[in-house]
């Protein structure tokens, strides 16, 4: 993750991810700009969700929970391949069916993106990019629902609005 990396900037009155330009990182985080990310939900067979705390290192919301891997888009990349790229870069995690979960635009005074949510399905190992994931492991559903009902839990609030997104999208499923 250099701050130099270039990154696609997305019109942000278009859900359906139209890229408008690149800007390196330091540009979009200091500017608040309009991008994209991925972010992959990646649960075992039985339902648990893996859950990860990022490092007191990262650019945004460090050392706080997360059940998302994933990351900026860079230039020129296509939003699924990002997030086959962070995946294995955050997870160690490859060779999975990536299903598409949602597709929503997320705001903040630290970010602006537009996210573009997975979820997959592992029971293998997990290694950890030590520059991004501090720890982490299985949690089961209901427990990471429970938890992130308190809001002194110190999870990513755009984690928070990813798994209202990904409850959504499951709901319209039935």
């Amino acid at each position: 993750m250099a701050a130099d990396e270039l990154l696609a900037l997305y019109d942000p009155g278009d859900d359906t991810g139209r890229v408008t330009g690149a800007a390196p990182r330091w540009q979009v985080r200091a500017e608040n700009l309009p991008h994209a990310a991925t972010a992959v939900i990646v649960r075992r067979p039985d339902g648990a969700v893996y859950v990860h705390r990022r490092t007191d290192t990262k650019d945004v919301y460090p050392g706080m929970h997360d059940a998302f891997a994933g990351g900026c888009v860079d230039a020129g990349e296509d939003p699924e391949d990002a997030t086959r790229r962070e995946l294995a870069e955050e997870l160690g995690i490859t060779g999975v069916e990536l299903v598409p979960r949602f597709r929503r635009w997320y705001r903040d005074e630290n970010t602006h993106y537009l996210a573009f949510g997975y979820e997959v399905t592992w029971d293998g190992p997990v290694v950890h990019q030590p520059e991004e994931v501090a720890d982490g492991g299985w949690m089961p559903w209901q427990e990471l629902l429970d938890r992130m009902a308190d809001p002194t839990w110190p999870f990513v609030p755009d984690g928070r609005a990813g798994i209202a997104a990904y409850l959504d999208a499951l709901a319209g499923q039935q």
